[in-house]
């Protein structure tokens, strides 16, 4: 089994080697972090855009159908009161204001499906959470702690001294 940067796992490592590892790793979570956090965006952005369509789906629908819808409505309407049997049926003006209230109830049930996605939109909390993510792996890191080395009587670390003398030699 070997380490990361190749090498045997329990030999001593320089502390450029060491550094090199800890330089690596940081860059590597950095990464991830904004990886994560750009993923998290474009779901709230995308669900924002879902959001708004619907919206423009509904204006759509309503100002494009409403004409035809009123008028097949209204005569439908007027049919089924008995309009066209010669009993006179309603007046075609209440024929045309319950057509008019129907379309207005496709707009508002389209718009309610735009709120909920709004809300849901809203709601993300992507960078929040990537955020979040990031302070408590900096939290962790600050809180290492070195391991405990073997220091001479002159204060010095004798191991360190060693790799020093076979990293430089």
């Amino acid at each position: 089994m070997s380490a990361p940067d190749d090498n045997p796992v329990g030999a001593e490592r320089s502390v450029g080697q060491l550094f090199a590892s800890a330089t690596a790793e940081m860059s590597a979570l950095v990464h991830d972090e904004i990886a994560l956090a750009k993923a998290q965006l474009k779901k709230d952005v995308k669900r924002g855009a879902t959001s708004g369509g619907a919206f423009m789906a509904g204006v759509v629908v309503l100002t494009f159908s409403l004409p035809m819808l009123s008028f097949a409505l209204a005569y439908g309407i007027n049919a089924w009161t008995g309009g066209f049997n010669g009993d006179g049926g309603w007046n075609m003006a209440w024929c045309f204001l319950l057509s008019f209230a129907a379309s207005v109830v496709v707009f508002l049930l389209l718009a309610l499906v735009g709120v909920v996605f709004a809300k849901k939109a809203k709601q993300g909390k992507g960078p929040q959470k990537t955020a979040a993510s990031f302070k408590e792996s900096a939290g962790v890191l600050q809180n290492a702690k070195p391991h405990p080395r073997e220091v001479t009587a002159g204060g010095h670390d004798t191991k360190a001294i060693e790799a020093v003398g076979r990293s430089s030699a």
